[in-house]
């Protein structure tokens, strides 16, 4: 039996096409699908039964079809929400639709028997809550900034007084706007003198900050581990707010604390990849030096200078050469 590598993600994903490619390089099978084009040009049927216990049947692209039975492992990235397939339609229709959608067929994409998952889209969704993150994360050992999740301003302003200077950070980016376009707040310094009752309107995240030399992001690929010391030119508190080619990157060793704490936070979430992040408080040289901001399950590593590494692990882990688990 083939096989098969099912890539599900949007049609313009360019980290998804660099492991694409090296799976085409190596001659593995692959599939790329994006869910959101359910219709005409995406059909699928599957059956289960009694004494068969595991979906199969067939998934059919434009360009590609395959048994999902044969699907031996599935990169899921980034694909197109299901409501843009149907935000056509008056409200209660599209939102019938999208329902119907993401679990009939996410459903199925969900449950494909045997497969490895990087990563389960269930996992990355228990994964994404920055609350639990920083818990793991704590509970490993590792040290987290202190840390204020509240709508109550007497409290915020408090913690203020106690831990100051702080931060703010959303819990996450900015929706598309009517444009279509996707925003962005950065982690930024926040005067408690500011503070006002209408911090009650919604949850705010705040934090110590933390007196840092400098930055890592550390991307994990099943038991691999590749780790880039990122400085911005302009010493900003937050590297991802400006110019992204004016970026410094130093490779940098992990110390084994971290490294190993790093492979547990991601089996205790079912997850075969993730991207850290860390503020450093001195050379890097020793794990107390290490302060853990926070892990994207879906994070993106297509910009860091070792991406080629990186591209080569996540071949290796859908192809079964790098271990993982299902």
């Amino acid at each position: 039996m083939t096989s098969t590598i099912l890539v599900v993600t949007a049609l313009e994903d360019i980290t998804a096409d660099m492991v694409i490619s090296v799976l085409n390089e190596r001659e593995v099978p692959v599939v790329r699908v994006d869910p959101a084009d359910i219709g005409t040009a995406l059909t699928f049927a599957a059956r289960i039964d009694t004494g068969a216990p595991a979906w199969g049947g067939r998934l059919v692209t434009g360009s590609r079809e395959v048994e999902l039975g044969e699907v031996a492992a599935v990169y899921y990235r980034r694909p197109t929400p299901y409501a843009a397939r149907y935000g056509q339609l008056p409200a209660q229709q599209r939102d019938f639709a999208t329902a119907e959608a993401r679990n009939g067929l996410g459903g199925i994409l969900h449950s494909l028997n045997g497969a490895l998952y990087v990563n389960h889209p269930l996992a990355v969704a228990r994964a994404e809550f920055k609350p639990a993150q920083l818990r793991r994360l704590a509970e490993l050992g590792l040290t987290i900034p202190p840390t204020l999740v509240t709508n109550d301003v007497e409290q915020a302003r408090k913690f203020a007084a106690e831990h100051g200077p702080i931060i703010y950070k959303p819990f996450r980016g900015l929706p598309q706007g009517e444009e279509g376009h996707a925003g962005a707040i950065w982690a930024q310094r926040v005067d408690a003198a500011t503070f006002d009752d209408s911090l009650a309107v919604m949850p705010h995240l705040f934090q110590a900050e933390v007196p840092k030399t400098g930055d890592v992001r550390m991307t994990v690929v099943g038991t691999r581990i590749f780790a880039s010391r990122v400085e911005a030119p302009d010493g900003a508190l937050d590297w991802r707010r400006g110019d992204w080619n004016q970026l410094v990157h130093t490779p940098i060793d992990v110390p084994a604390p971290i490294a190993a704490a790093a492979r547990s936070y991601l089996a205790s979430f079912g997850l075969v990849f993730g991207c850290f992040d860390f503020a450093l408080t001195g050379d890097g040289s020793a794990a107390e030096h290490w302060t853990a901001i926070e892990c994207n399950p879906n994070g993106q590593w297509g910009w860091l200078p070792d991406a080629s590494a990186i591209t080569e692990a996540f071949a290796d882990i859908l192809t079964q050469e790098g271990g993982g688990t299902r």
